[in-house]
């Protein structure tokens, strides 16, 4: 993932920038709402899970994307995506959403302002779609599949993670945790997949439980309204979980399970003259987790969940930037203990697999350009058609 920051972060900054020849092929596309997305772009370009010369399973030591490259849309100007369901706006998302696939799917003209003069650019059609948002997935996979028609296949993230899920699912039985944006659990996309998906495999009825991440991606990407780096106590426009939002409120009760991080300015809180904390705030990603991970097994324990959760999808592509937060987490939950014992180990399982949509994503993706015909690309534009970009949306 570093590396791939550091190739794209010119383009963060001048909108676009030429990164790497690759092959002589369309692009495959590649879209989130911001750079989250990354993470299935990583995948796809470290993937070797199969044979190059037949297709079939297995490592050969070469890239399977090797000799393709890339565009990739991140749509600042409307993110997060997360949070438009809880605003009744999903119709207006899917637009976007459908101008952002029309951007990829076509060639474009435009300009760039190099000094003094303007340069014209064509950016090539994609070849192939893949939509690495979960949100973006949940609501417009289909209206997307609808406006391409059959000639331009598009991959999204949800069945490939809802796969995975499964997978380990045949093993070992439990509970199958969805964490991700609120959007994405709202759409409820990730259980409707699971249930479809274990029907066909004749898996019986599944125990599913979902979290909605509220600010966690808000807080990766620094933003303000979530986090800010250089505050030092709570703040009027702060919109994250605090102990007095009483739709995302901070438990008192539950502040020796938080075990929230307090160095710095990671946790802000304002004090009543006796000492009190009458005001907490969260202004660290990790904090986030730990609240979000509480709340999800403090409602297993109320909902007396049979089985214990064994599976967790990271089913929003910032998550697994906090893989290892996530696992540690856990791990310390389940030797949580209070008065009455392990506070957890009823709900949790000792080992929690975590699925990461996004190596799955990639194996889709790969499945899906061997059934594409050999075609060459209609751009022949300033930008060559063996060239990697990254195009931004803003405001």
């Amino acid at each position: 993932m570093i590396k791939i920051l550091a190739r794209l972060s010119l383009l963060l900054l001048f909108g676009l920038q030429i990164l790497v020849v690759r092959g002589q092929h369309q692009p495959i596309g590649v879209f989130d709402s911001g750079t989250g997305g990354l993470t299935v772009l990583e995948a796809m370009l470290n993937l070797d899970a199969f044979n190059n010369k037949t297709g079939k399973p297995g490592a050969d030591g070469i890239p399977d994307f090797r000799g393709e490259h890339f565009n990739y849309l991140a749509d600042q100007a409307n993110m997060p995506y997360g949070n438009y369901a809880a605003e009744g706006k999903t119709d207006f998302l899917k637009e976007q959403i459908l101008k952002c696939m029309t951007f990829l799917a076509k060639d474009t003209f435009y300009q760039k302002r190099i000094a003094d003069r303007y340069i014209n650019y064509q950016k090539a059609n994609a070849k192939m779609l893949v939509v690495a948002c979960n949100t973006a997935t949940a609501y417009a996979l289909n209206d997307i599949k609808n406006l391409m028609g059959p000639t331009i296949p598009v991959v999204g993230v949800i069945d490939a993670g809802c796969k995975a899920a499964l997978r380990f699912q045949e093993k070992e039985k439990g509970t199958i945790g969805v964490f991700a944006t609120v959007g994405t659990v709202a759409s409820n996309g990730y259980p409707k997949a699971l249930e479809q998906l274990g029907a066909s495999l004749s898996m019986g009825k599944l125990s599913i439980v979902s979290q909605g991440g509220y600010g966690l991606a808000e807080s990766i990407d620094r933003d303000w309204s979530f986090l800010a780096d250089q505050v030092s106590k709570p703040r009027v426009d702060y919109k994250g979980p605090s102990l007095s939002n009483t739709k995302y409120p901070i438990d008192p009760a539950l502040t020796s399970v938080y075990r929230f991080v307090s160095t710095g300015n990671s946790l802000l809180c304002e004090y009543d003259d006796k000492g009190k904390c009458t005001e907490m705030q969260l202004n660290d990603p990790v904090n986030y987790v730990r609240y979000h991970l509480v709340t999800l097994l403090e409602k297993m324990k109320k909902e007396h969940y049979a089985l214990p959760l064994n599976t967790l999808i990271l089913g929003c592509t910032h998550y697994p930037f906090l893989r290892d937060t996530i696992s540690s987490v856990l791990k310390e939950l389940y030797d949580f203990k209070d008065e009455n014992g392990y506070r957890y180990r009823g709900v949790l399982a000792l080992k929690v697999e975590l699925i990461d949509p996004a190596i799955e994503t990639a194996k889709e993706a790969y499945l899906a350009l061997r059934n594409l015909p050999e075609r060459s690309s209609a751009s022949t534009g300033s930008i060559s058609p063996q060239q990697d970009a990254f195009f931004i949306a803003v405001p």
